[in-house]
């Protein structure tokens, strides 16, 4: 039987701190020892995340047979239904209970390279301005803790701005919204099954609604969760397989789940990956002779395809 979980009280990173040095050092203690994080003062105002949330609630809240009107397209954009993920962890469940829906950047100005689905105008008038402009804002705040993490590898903080990562970043917004008519103890039951993220780091709005679980030691037995609380105005943050990858394990990218609560919890999440054509191999910092890179080089295309992502992550330029 799994042990019970536990409470965890993870870093809380102000990005506003003048002492740059210092918020780096937390974040890399963070990223040692957790992989997850809180981020305050980050930029990404509290009323355009109300705003999302509320026309997450409303899209959500609409029949089946208008959701998925928007299904999700060969470029992964637009809505999935509860239950049309399934996780090999959990062979008694009917697959997870959440619904959720993709949005990638929006293209150029004239839409022609939009592959994103967008719910009808007259229903959801502002739907797509607010979205473009959270996937603005999240982007820009990805950005900022990113340098905070290039100080944390003793890198310039700029590091990550000059070379190649944003020269066509991938960054996809999903809304997600776990039912209430279910709970822990239902069985079978869950929200998102254990998993860790594949991209290079994750930023995670919530409304407040506990659920959220990580799990430090994927290979211990019963495995240990730990419950993660919401911070009012906090974002959490999680370092993806990637950045994993590319700090050669000195960071790790943790394992986490959504259990079900009795309660209707939406949230938000923002993945960040490089640019496609970006070559990465094992920072300097990061290996030395009796540490060496565990990995070799390898082409962020080449890695989407090697993860089965290369269509979930079909973009062109933000």
């Amino acid at each position: 039987m799994a042990a019970a979980p536990r409470r965890l009280d993870l870093p809380v990173v102000d990005l506003a701190s003048p002492d740059r040095r210092a918020a780096a050092r937390s974040i890399r203690q963070a990223c040692v020892e957790y992989g997850f994080f809180y981020v305050i003062n980050h930029g990404v105002d509290r009323g355009l995340l109300e705003r999302v949330f509320a026309e997450s609630r409303s899209f959500f809240q609409q029949p089946m047979e208008a959701k998925m009107a928007l299904r999700k397209n060969s470029s992964h954009r637009g809505y999935t239904a509860p239950y049309s993920e399934k996780f090999d962890d959990h062979p008694g469940s009917r697959g997870e209970s959440k619904e959720t829906f993709y949005i990638g950047p929006a293209g150029d100005v004239d839409s022609h390279n939009d592959v994103n689905q967008w719910p009808p105008e007259e229903c959801f008038p502002s739907w797509k301005r607010i979205m473009m402009s959270y996937h603005t804002n999240a982007l820009a705040a990805g950005k900022r803790i990113l340098s905070l993490i290039a100080l944390s590898l003793d890198l310039d903080a700029e590091f990550f701005q000059t070379n190649g990562t944003f020269e066509i970043p991938i960054a996809v917004l999903r809304l997600l919204h776990y039912p209430g008519d279910m709970s822990a103890s239902d069985d079978g039951n869950i929200g998102a099954a254990a998993h860790s993220d594949f991209g290079m780091l994750t930023l995670l709005a919530t409304d407040g609604t506990p659920g959220l679980q990580i799990c430090r030691e994927k290979d211990r037995h019963p495995q240990l969760w730990e419950d993660v609380h919401h911070i009012d105005g906090s974002l959490i943050v999680n370092i993806g397989d990637l950045l994993e990858r590319w700090t050669n394990c000195v960071f790790r990218s943790t394992l986490h789940r959504v259990v079900p609560v009795g309660k209707n919890r939406y949230s938000v999440a923002f993945f960040i990956y490089p640019s496609p054509n970006l070559v990465i191999q094992c920072m300097e910092s990061c290996c030395s002779e009796a540490y060496p890179p565990r990995f070799p080089p390898i082409k962020i295309s080449d890695y989407l395809e090697e993860r089965g992502l290369s269509s979930t992550y079909k973009l062109g330029t933000v």
